[in-house]
């Protein structure tokens, strides 16, 4: 039995189903701080670039804006979402102002600004207090930009029903991410199936290069809105259709 079971595992991570994420395949792109732009980018019609982290620089007590990513600048995607990484949640009045005259700008610059996409790794148990915190910077947000969130896969088996259910109206859409650091989450089929639970427009973040195989059940979703790539550097990253 032993034997039977390493096979059928072999059988399973060895299908062609599962493949590499061709980022090639996709027009949605995540672009972060040090990634290399590459020819992919030509295609996109949705560009979520980074442009700051909000967090305590060492040494330091204060939480304030990092600016990463690109300056201003006019860029050719017909969508584009400005996102913040954020290490806490505790935000100073100057933080605000700077997140949203930063998303100004890229508006000014002649971009068509979906809004803003704030990537927090919020634990389920602590997920009351970030709706929290998206409800606050809702308010704040003027009404013609909608907010994005990345979210975390056992949102969908583990997240409190009511805080879940809080973020409706606040929150446009949920970028479920399939990876951490730079590689896919190998159980992420565990999880997915499940989202529909949640209730929100949602879509599926991949890492380009990382193992993915499509579920046509999660794409019959009414909730699923299509898939975001991660881009990265490595060796042929930078060249389209590979």
């Amino acid at each position: 039995m032993r034997h039977l079971a390493a096979g059928l595992l072999f059988l399973l991570f060895a299908s062609p189903a599962v493949a590499g994420v061709d980022a090639a395949e996709h027009d949605a792109f995540w672009l972060w701080s040090g990634v290399q732009a590459q020819p992919v980018l030509k295609q996109a019609r949705t560009l979520y670039l980074l442009q700051g982290q909000v967090s305590t620089r060492r040494g330091q007590q204060r939480v304030e804006l990092i600016a990463q990513g690109a300056g201003v600048s006019r860029l050719p995607q017909p969508e584009l979402w400005v996102v913040y990484r954020a290490h806490t949640l505790r935000w100073p009045e100057p933080v605000y102002k700077k997140v949203l005259s930063q998303v100004e700008r890229w508006q000014a610059a002649g971009n068509a600004v979906v809004g803003i996409q704030i990537d927090f790794d919020a634990r389920t148990r602590y997920l009351s207090e970030y709706v929290a915190f998206l409800n606050d910077l809702r308010q704040r947000l003027p009404s013609h930009y909608r907010l994005s969130i990345t979210g975390l896969m056992d949102w969908s088996s583990n997240a409190d029903p009511d805080a879940i259910a809080q973020l409706k109206g606040v929150v446009d859409e949920v970028v479920v991410q399939t990876y951490q650091g730079r590689q896919s989450i190998p159980d992420y089929g565990a999880y997915l199936p499940r989202l529909a639970r949640l209730g929100l427009p949602f879509k599926v973040g991949l890492v380009q290069g990382g193992q993915w195989k499509a579920l046509d059940a999660l794409e019959r979703s009414p909730w699923f809105r299509g898939y975001v790539v991660f881009l990265q550097n490595g060796p042929g990253f930078s060249q389209p259709g590979r």
